[in-house]
């Protein structure tokens, strides 16, 4: 498959609101804190449409209490990734309700991933659920911020993802693993950025 990659769009940011508001209602019986995160949260940084959002929780004791909270909407969890990364739940908002394309609302370990939902057209955002002040949180918003701050980091990034724009992938992580590389060198440096700019203030 091709992904589409599309230049900085300043609707992504709005689009980020929107889905921010909806998630604060439907999350509103736990503490949470929604960030924008990802190349949509750049400004200036070419991206798949798709808005990348992290919702912070207290702890992993609240991890579980989000999937029941997005049910029933326009949202598919991935149980299955668990097993892996225990630390986070991942879901994938839709365009519309998973039913009207057959997809289940919950994919869990041992379930193929239908094929037609690895087509990043019919999704609004990817959704990652991690407790706060945990070292995942940490990277997801040093890398964002560092980004936004270091002109040199961000055309870098974009050479990349111009690249690999133009190859075919199997699916979205097989994209995802060619970035990996570049994305944890740099998230090296932004990690120590931010701890340094968080000291002096």
């Amino acid at each position: 498959m091709r992904l589409i990659i599309e230049k900085y769009n300043p609707d992504w940011k709005k689009q980020f609101e929107e889905l921010r508001q909806e998630l604060e209602e439907l999350t509103a019986t736990v503490h949470t804190d929604i960030q924008h995160i990802g190349s949509t949260s750049v400004e200036g940084l070419s991206a798949k449409p798709v808005i990348d959002i992290i919702i912070g929780v207290n702890s992993e004791d609240d991890l579980d209490k989000i999937p029941l909270l997005l049910a029933g909407k326009q949202y598919v969890y991935y149980e299955k990734y668990n097993e892996d990364m225990p630390y986070r739940r991942f879901f994938v908002k839709l365009k519309a309700k998973p039913s009207e394309w057959s997809f289940p609302e919950q994919i869990n370990k041992g379930d193929e991933i239908p094929e037609k939902l690895h087509d990043h057209y019919l999704r609004m955002a990817h959704i990652h659920v991690i407790p706060v002040g945990s070292e995942h949180w940490l990277r997801h918003i040093a890398f964002r911020d560092y980004l936004r701050t270091h002109p040199a980091a961000l055309t870098e990034y974009q050479k990349l993802k111009e690249e690999l724009g133009k190859k075919e992938w199997k699916d979205g992580n097989e994209y995802n693993d060619a970035k990996n590389d570049f994305i944890q060198d740099e998230e090296q440096k932004a990690i120590r950025w931010y701890k340094d700019n968080k000291s002096r203030n």
